[in-house]
């Protein structure tokens, strides 16, 4: 039986920012996916944007960990030459409510860390996007946007040059603790075979609540019931009417941040996500959904030409909250919820996850009193 220091099962954004930082200290770090290779869900499938940390209840993992990320983030794409642009985004509102809730959320944002929000009047607005429609704004000068498949394919050989590996098609069947770590047994391109870890990490994303039942001895009342959420994207094709990120005022449920226009680093601009449960992964994109966009759309851009919008991609977020619920934070377990030495599960690991991957590499790393 093979012995290795660290197997992290799941090579999204996440995953592979923990191995990066595993590796640093460890030689035999495994990175495994059931994918053929790493960042094909979530990771791939999002807006690519670097949240600045404005909406999360204070003193929450996602306040922090985003906060930090985003500093530790941006500091990476520098040291590394990751293309990324810190754009700027726009929190619109279209009436006097909506004004009431941009105050709170600069409250929030304020009591987060964020200090740097700048409140814009219509006039000031129609000079900065003529092609906009609000009362007013906030303007987020940190939030950007990143190439996040160079950052991942960046994480890898920060991974690799380290020592360690990336093995795609390859699943975990179960995992037994053992005094030393764990035995862990997998199926790898068809075949089984079994590695013993010091320690192991379930950053599976959509797939954590199974991988976490696949792990004996944790207690089942202790794995978080997940839910898949999917979003769609339509581009928007010819010149962007817009220089910045465009964002609603946030659902009132916080299921999400509404339907927001993006851009990427080429100036494509794209508008979404929206919010969908669905009980099975899947990425087809929804029928009839474009009169619902443009609606929403409207509000903020009343000129949209329909004709050039377009579908373009899906992606899931594996949600804790349900359609109903409120307000749900990160769940990072360590042995102190589970009290299984040397793992812990991350669940629930949505937006901001790629703005704060790098911080949850630290703070696995920390909960392991690795660091």
């Amino acid at each position: 039986m093979e012995n290795v220091d660290v197997i992290v099962v799941g090579a999204g954004v996440v995953g592979l920012a923990i191995a990066a930082k595993m590796s640093q200290t460890f030689k035999n770090v495994i990175v495994i996916d059931k994918n053929s290779s790493f960042g094909e869900e979530t990771s791939s499938r999002n807006s690519e944007v670097i949240h600045a940390g404005i909406y999360y209840p204070e003193n929450t993992l996602k306040a922090k960990l985003c906060m930090q990320g985003k500093h530790d983030l941006y500091q990476y794409c520098q040291s590394r030459k990751i293309p990324f642009h810190q754009i700027g985004k726009l929190i619109v509102a279209q009436n006097t409510d909506e004004e009431a809730h941009l105050t709170q959320i600069q409250h929030s944002a304020f009591n987060n860390g964020v200090p740097d929000l700048t409140w814009l009047c219509q006039s000031e607005l129609r000079d900065r996007e003529p092609n906009l429609k609000a009362s007013s704004a906030l303007l987020s000068p940190s939030t950007g946007i990143i190439d996040s498949h160079s950052y991942m394919q960046s994480l890898i050989a920060q991974i690799q040059s380290n020592s360690g590996i990336f093995v795609g098609n390859t699943r975990i069947n179960n995992a037994e603790p053992i005094s030393s770590g764990f035995i862990v047994k997998l199926t790898c391109q068809k075949e089984i075979m079994t590695l013993k870890c010091r320690y192991l990490i379930n950053s599976a994303g959509l797939n954590s609540e199974q991988v976490a039942h696949s792990i004996a001895g944790l207690q089942k009342a202790l794995i978080p019931k997940l839910h898949w959420c999917r979003g769609h994207y339509f581009s928007y094709s010819g010149k962007s009417p817009f220089n910045q990120l465009i964002y609603p005022i946030p659902e009132a449920n916080t299921q999400g941040l509404g339907i927001h226009a993006t851009l990427d680093l080429a100036y494509q601009l794209k508008f979404g996500p929206d919010t969908q449960y669905i009980n099975t992964p899947n990425y087809q994109f929804g029928h009839n959904l474009k009169p619902k966009f443009i609606q929403a759309i409207q509000r903020y851009f009343p000129k949209i030409n329909p004709q050039k919008l377009q579908p373009s991609y899906t992606g899931i977020r594996p949600k804790l909250q349900g359609p109903s619920d409120k307000f749900k934070d990160f769940n990072i377990q360590t042995s102190q919820e589970h009290k299984i030495p040397n793992l812990v599960n991350l669940y629930g690991i949505e937006s901001p996850g790629l703005t704060a991957s790098l911080a949850i590499g630290e703070y696995v790393s920390k909960a392991l009193y690795i660091d």
